[in-house]
């Protein structure tokens, strides 16, 4: 909701202009919206609040992983305190397995355009230092497009059959190759442990756009293709189970599709993904399974938090071996 501030003579010398959501002195900015989130090692985040029946809550999204509530959010004054909780399993001095839950604040205040957050943990040996981090209001969505009218440009060849020519690995240890009009990713991992294998991503960079490609999954296999750096399309061995928001076809965390169209293991599979004003469709061999959705916020891995500028294409490689091919890509025409 606005605030208006009526300053009037020489006060509003002193005070100045409104802010487009709250004043220089008075009134502070509301807290409730969607945040795009620069960590404090530069990884993207999402913070989601919103007031309910009198009360506030949250879900966050912390640099990989999914969305996830928070415990608690108040707002104390001009600070807005976000409560979460993580746990892990570890062994007691007994060997019995027990559960640990450690306790992080995060601190937020508005500075100008941007919220300006500290955060801390809770540990065996007493709170961390605070880090910093900031958060920038995401713009309102834009309504559905009508894809009936969206103008497409010639198609672009992303991979040429041969080499690895347009893309570059990023992020661990390469597996990447070419063969036989095929990019492979050999990601064997050892009983036990896991070896962090690279991911992929294309030179070049896109705003709107059709991607169309096709896929094959080794049993168990995982995988992901990046829109423009920042929404995961999952890739994963599905066949058979309930649709998911974890599942093949799902925007990861956020959207699931509405069913699962997903081919078994050692199958070729198609995609064709349209992401148009921040909304996607995705249509998985052949069935449409999300249909024109809003898109809230970047997922787990992204390379940036902020959804307004071009990105890549990336291919998810740190999981396990997947193989990908024709994969063409036609421009929105502005």
């Amino acid at each position: 909701m606005k605030r208006f501030c009526e300053p009037v003579g020489p006060l509003a010398v002193i005070l100045g202009l409104c802010l487009t959501a709250g004043c220089v002195f008075g009134a502070s900015r509301s807290f409730e919206g969607r945040f795009a989130l620069t960590l404090p090692d530069g990884g993207a985040g999402w913070l989601g609040i919103s007031r309910t029946n009198g009360g506030w809550t949250g879900s966050i999204m912390w640099g990989a992983g999914s969305v996830v509530p928070v415990q608690a959010v108040e707002v104390r004054g001009d600070m807005l305190v976000v409560t979460r909780v993580h746990e892990r399993k570890e062994k007691n001095a007994e060997g019995r397995e027990v559960t640990v839950r450690e306790q992080e604040i995060l601190e937020g205040r508005w500075a100008g355009d941007h919220l300006e957050f500290t955060t801390r943990r809770q540990t065996r040996d007493g709170w961390t230092e605070p880090r910093r981090f900031i958060g920038r209001p995401i713009p309102p969505l834009p309504p559905p497009p009508d894809l009936s009218r969206v103008r497409f440009g010639e198609p672009i060849g992303l991979f040429n059959g041969r080499d690895l020519s347009g893309w570059r690995p990023f992020g661990g240890r390469n597996g990447w190759r070419a063969a036989d009009g095929v990019l492979i990713n050999d990601a064997p991992q050892p009983e036990g442990r896991h070896i962090a294998y690279a991911n992929l991503r294309t030179e070049r960079e896109f705003e709107d756009f059709n991607l169309r490609l096709e896929l094959r999954l080794p049993p168990n296999g995982n995988s992901g293709i990046y829109l423009r750096g920042i929404y995961e399309v999952q890739v994963a061995d599905s066949y058979g189970k309930p649709p998911s928001m974890h599942g093949m076809g799902a925007i990861y965390s956020r959207i699931a599709p509405t069913e699962n169209a997903a081919r078994p293991a050692g199958e070729w599979q198609t995609y064709d993904i349209t992401l148009v004003d921040r909304h996607v469709t995705v249509i998985l061999n052949g069935r449409k399974i999300i249909d024109n959705q809003p898109l809230l916020g970047c997922t787990g891995g992204a390379l940036w938090s902020d959804e307004l500028r071009p990105g890549p294409i990336y291919l998810q490689g740190d999981h396990t071996s997947v193989e990908y091919r024709n994969l063409v890509l036609r421009p929105v025409l502005k």
